[in-house]
């Protein structure tokens, strides 16, 4: 039981977060600054650069995925295929994002490429905390129902 609720709340907060980055495309420039994604999208955006709307998108679009497997894993909608490794997939990659928001914060003054990281470390750091929360939501998901994905 307690899985089918990790997963859940899971697949909620990626759907949430697929739901954004559309707002995020509606919203405009103003909106690509705001919620991190540099100076150089919003730039692109205000140009009507096709780019930062389609990447954006294309990044919805996975987030939308994740929730899907993840209400699949917890058996809210129908089995999806090669749900075990997507799922595992899908726990690492948020993992890895909670990880290399910190790091690239320590280490982000000693590379000029990463500067723009150090603008905005309260986002940077708040956006590593969701995306552990959300990885470990699906990694105790996935490990207590690990059983029943196969």
């Amino acid at each position: 039981m307690k899985s089918k609720v990790l997963l859940n709340a899971g697949g909620m907060a990626s759907l949430l977060a697929a739901l954004l980055h559309l707002a995020v495309i509606a919203g405009g420039p103003d909106w690509y600054r705001f919620f991190g994604a540099g100076e150089e999208m919003a730039k692109m955006a205000e140009q009507n650069s096709w780019y930062p709307a389609l990447l954006t998108l294309m990044i919805s679009s996975l987030l939308a995925a994740a929730a899907m497997y993840a209400f699949s894993g917890a058996g809210l909608i129908a089995r999806l295929p090669w749900q075990r490794p997507v799922l595992c997939v899908i726990t690492g990659v948020y993992l890895f994002r909670a990880v290399y928001g910190v790091l690239f914060l320590l280490i982000a003054g000693h590379f000029p490429l990463l500067q723009q990281v150090t603008e905005r470390p309260v986002f940077m750091l708040v956006s590593s905390l969701i995306c552990l929360a959300v990885g470990l939501s699906y990694f105790l998901g996935v490990r207590s129902h690990w059983h029943r994905l196969s």
